[in-house]
């Protein structure tokens, strides 16, 4: 059906205005997760130093992977409640519910964080014991690490004197191939790890030491490693949840620009019929204008 000028223009008119939304907030996109990315370069930085002190520990007091029992796993899903992402929770959410049939049988702990995660969860069958809302700037993901940190004590308690697994799924970064999807174990410690701090040698003369007890000192090093890696956790899922809406962005400004172009040329075909139209009007006008002439030439004649 051919559409007029006036409604052709109203519409292309009404996409260059969605295309400038759409350019707002992929731009956004690129400027919030500036900070995110920033955040999690910095606490990496501190993990470093966590792990440091943990090769002096084990200087001191070597220690292997604990075998005590583990009476509860817990599992921490951080998502995304901004929406504009795409299947950003779904994908999460599917990824961990595929990943959970394959560990041992026992007590699930499911701590979220986001109300839209949660809902994904759910969709899989997975109930979570505690939802949290996602942070909102830098400043937010500290406080919601120190919170994680504080349930997670809460839960080892209430399991004593058994042991608990900590994991903690999010999207990561993939290169250039975008975010994946990762579930990373946080404890038991991994005795890899413990292996290859132990055997590192210590890069100064003399070995640091420590007046608190061994034991108080291990749970403050295990303690800071969770809240480093959580931290890492919120701030990495922050940063791939902007990627995500920036792709989002990005494949709806191509679509609007190919409309747009789809509508410039239906403008300009109908623009050329209203001149083809108008110009065959002159030409009828005037040929009626030469036979009116030639038909009063006779009559004198």
């Amino acid at each position: 059906m051919t559409q007029s000028l006036e409604r052709l223009t109203r519409r292309t008119e009404s996409m260059n205005s969605i295309r400038g939304i759409v350019h707002t907030m992929k731009t956004l996109s690129v400027i919030n997760a500036a900070p995110y990315d920033h955040a999690a370069r910095a606490i990496e930085a501190y993990h470093d130093t966590v792990l440091t002190g943990f090769q002096a520990f084990l200087h001191h007091y070597p220690l292997d992977a604990r075998d005590t029992p583990v009476v509860r796993r817990v599992l921490i899903v951080f998502g995304s409640d901004h929406g504009l992402c795409g299947n950003y929770n779904e994908a999460l959410a599917a990824h961990v519910a595929q990943a959970v049939q394959d560990w041992p049988e026992g007590p699930l702990t499911l701590l979220c964080v986001g109300a839209q995660m949660e809902d994904a969860l759910t969709d899989q069958g997975m109930t979570p014991k505690e939802t949290l809302f996602p942070p909102a700037s830098v400043d937010g993901i500290g406080r919601l690490s120190n919170l994680l940190t504080q349930r997670l004590d809460d839960i080892r308690h209430a399991a004593h004197p058994g042991d608990i697994s900590v994991s903690l799924a999010y999207f990561t970064r993939d290169g250039g191939a975008g975010q994946v999807p990762d579930i990373k174990s946080l404890l038991p410690l991994d005795s890899e790890l413990l292996r290859v701090l132990s055997a590192t040698p210590w890069v100064s003369r003399t070995l640091p030491s420590f007046t608190m007890a061994a034991e108080d000192m291990l749970m403050a090093l295990i303690r800071e490693h969770l809240f480093a890696s959580m931290f890492r956790a919120a701030a990495e899922a922050l940063v791939t949840e902007n990627a995500a809406r920036m792709s989002l962005m990005q494949q709806a400004e191509q679509s609007i620009d190919d409309r747009l172009e789809g509508l410039t040329g239906q403008m300009r075909a109908v623009r050329q019929d209203d001149i083809t139209t108008e110009l065959l009007d002159v030409i009828v006008g005037f040929e009626a204008l030469k036979k009116g002439k030639r038909r009063k030439k006779t009559k004198a004649d």
